[in-house]
């Protein structure tokens, strides 16, 4: 199992909103600004950021959960950062506290949580199940 991972281990991930990121790229009807599902991927990439230099041999840490809120609008062009802090966890499954900014504001905040997995196990399990597969 991965190294003890300190609370408050932090990272975060950056990008600038382009329009394959707004919600125009998903519905032609929507406004062309930064969609909830990519401030989401964001923060989870800087979750999986603050833990994996605590992983070991094949480990990386999965997502689990997600509870976020998106309270402001930001478009195209607009430069995203968003942090990850480790604020607990529990066993192999760890809850991150993620907050996603523009250049102006907080745009969303909320938790993450992750587990780490071993990637040959978690690959092995994640093999399609039929019905004449033998154990």
């Amino acid at each position: 199992m991965a190294k003890e991972i300190p609370i408050g281990a932090r990272a975060e991930a950056q990008e600038t909103v382009e329009f394959k990121h707004t919600l125009t790229a998903h519905h032609p009807e929507l406004p062309p600004v930064y969609s909830t599902p990519d401030m989401i991927r964001l923060m989870e990439t800087a979750a999986f950021h603050a833990l994996q230099p605590y992983c070991e041999g094949d480990e990386i840490t999965v997502g689990t959960s997600i509870n976020i809120q998106h309270r402001a609008a930001s478009g195209i062009g607009a430069h995203i950062r968003a942090e990850a802090a480790l604020e607990s966890f529990d066993g192999r499954f760890f809850t991150l506290r993620v907050t996603a900014r523009d250049d102006v504001q907080e745009i969303g905040q909320g938790t993450v949580g992750r587990a780490v997995v071993s990637v040959g196990r978690f690959l092995k399990k994640a093999q399609p199940k039929t019905a004449d597969a033998k154990p």
